[in-house]
């Protein structure tokens, strides 16, 4: 990659310097990206963070604002968050949900504004399976229980799962699932993306990672099935491929569909690298556009004896996803050095970005990035409203030497 540092300068001679370059030289973070019929304005995609706000499932007020101020801030793709395709797939309370009609107007509206901006509405759509009927992190990430009922009048439910496998200790054991019930379950997925069609979106990630249903069924921790739905891995991956199968027969053909996975259980007996490939393989041919590449989050809280966390330790298991499935990666973990991030997506080794913690302390980031890589020195990716006023700003700074 190409030496970008800047020399110094003058502040006029800078500004001039920085517009030659946004003419010539486009930096590989932000420039656009062709997903199936989606054009992305640069590589910039939000994680969906859940907040735990809603109410029966429906969105308000709150969930515009959060994710509107991304879509102000420059990112390209806006997921929703973690949106439940059942009642009883909740995580907890204060999940969004999509499991009826009534949940599309209000997130209509997130999409509405999304677009309006100038970001592509995405929305991600989950099952918690095993780990459902949960407390909001701030109510201690446990299950639901009498105390609950009491302070908030909020009750538990029973919670589903391929086997009758707890969560983690002092979970409850959850049901194992019947042929019916993952019937129940692959059609709900498919009613969804309907009504997310019907809100506007023109994304859709499914949740298969961190433990959530789908990722429940494809590693072995979790699934001792001996039926169609457990077993080998074929067997294990079937859930996953018979709700993309579903999805795409609804979700209109320029849509992309992107699936996250967990590319690895860091277990010795659980999910590997090699199974993911095998099933981001198995999902490219049936209309998968991407895959989400996180790790981890099967059995309870604790981190995986295997798990290293440092800046941007999960890029080389999106490197060798998208290597070796030939598909689109999206790079995500502890991510943000937007020069980290530039160089593998110049590298080849990821396609996109999400970032999720990083943006809710800087909703801006990807603004700032930009300018911290050279590709904007005037402001002149900011929505006029806001970069009007900090380049005048800027020019009386520069002018009375004020600032450094």
């Amino acid at each position: 990659m190409a030496d970008r540092a800047t020399p110094m300068t003058t502040p006029l001679e800078a500004d001039q310097s920085q517009l030659q370059r946004r003419e010539t030289y486009q930096m590989t973070l932000f420039e656009p990206f062709l997903l199936r019929g989606v054009t992305l304005k640069n590589r910039v995609v939000v994680s969906p963070m859940s907040q735990y706000r809603a109410q029966h499932g429906v969105a308000n007020d709150w969930h515009l604002v959060h994710l509107g101020r991304f879509a102000l801030g420059g990112a390209a793709l806006v997921f929703c968050e973690a949106t439940a395709v059942q009642e009883h797939g909740r995580r907890t309370h204060g999940d969004l949900g999509i499991w009826s009609d009534a949940h599309i107007d209000r997130l209509a509206a997130v999409t509405r504004f999304l677009s309006q901006e100038g970001a592509v509405a995405g929305i991600q759509l989950a099952h918690a399976g095993r780990k459902a009927s949960e407390r909001r992190p701030w109510h201690g990430e446990t299950p639901v229980d009498s105390e609950d009922i009491a302070q908030r009048g909020e009750k538990p439910w029973a919670a589903l799962g391929p086997s009758a496998i707890p969560y983690a200790e002092g979970w409850p054991a959850p049901a194992a699932m019947s042929i019916e019930d993952i019937r129940e379950v692959i059609a709900s997925f498919r009613i969804a993306a309907e009504r997310a069609r019907e809100a506007g979106f023109r994304v859709i990630e499914v949740y298969a990672a961190h433990g959530f249903l789908i990722h429940q069924f494809y590693s072995p921790l979790a699934n001792q099935r001996r039926d169609d739905y457990g077993g080998s891995l074929e067997g294990r991956c079937r859930l996953a491929l018979e709700i993309a199968a579903a999805i795409r027969e609804v979700w209109p053909d320029e849509y992309p569909l992107v699936f996250r996975l967990s590319v690895t259980d860091w277990h010795p007996e659980g999910w590997q690298v090699d199974d993911t490939i095998y099933l981001a393989q198995r999902l490219k041919d049936l209309g998968v556009d991407a895959i989400d590449c996180s790790s981890g989050g099967i059995s309870g809280r604790e981190r995986p004896q295997g798990m290293t966390l440092e800046h941007g330790y999960q890029l080389a298991l999106a490197a060798r996803v998208k290597t070796a499935a030939r598909i689109a990666t999206i790079g995500v973990g502890l991510l943000w050095d937007p020069k980290l991030v530039d160089r593998s997506i110049d590298q080849g080794d990821i396609d996109l970005v999400a970032l999720g913690r990083e943006l809710l302390e800087d909703p801006n980031w990807p603004l700032q990035a930009a300018r911290e890589l050279g590709a904007d020195g005037v402001h002149g990716m900011w929505h006029p409203e806001f970069g009007w006023w900090l380049e005048k700003r800027a020019r009386a700074v520069r002018r009375l030497g004020i600032r450094k």
